[in-house]
């Protein structure tokens, strides 16, 4: 019931606004865009390694490693599958890359993907 009521008050305040959250965001997306590309350029060898969705056994480590003389600053994972559950996502200790690990309820293995991004720090 209340879910009803809220989709109503988001109408009606779309309504009375004369305007969306997507209209909103086509009007500043190229301006963010620019501010992100500016800010990209003026990290040192910024670079986003991905290593695409693979399955692998539960609990198994997938990890994206940052090329030679880059540092890992920051990354992800994703896990995927019907009751996929992602279990871990952080550095590697020596911080030159990006650890991703799962599990799928029901299955041995899971489908993980990870991305490191890197630069020089």
């Amino acid at each position: 019931m209340r879910k009803g009521h809220l989709i109503a008050a988001g109408a009606l305040v779309a309504a009375v606004t004369g305007t969306t959250a997507a209209a909103q965001a086509d009007q500043a997306a190229p301006a963010q865009q620019a501010a992100t590309a500016s800010k990209v350029a003026a990290i040192p060898g910024y670079e986003v390694v991905r290593l695409p969705n693979a399955n692998v056994p539960n609990f198994q480590r997938r990890v994206a490693y940052c090329p030679s003389g880059k540092q890992v600053i920051g990354g992800g994972a994703e896990a995927r599958g019907n009751g996929a559950i992602l279990v871990g996502s952080f550095p590697t200790d020596g911080n030159n890359g990006w650890i991703g690990l799962g599990r799928q309820i029901g299955y041995n293995d899971v489908g993980i993907s990870v991305f490191a991004i890197c630069a020089y720090v």
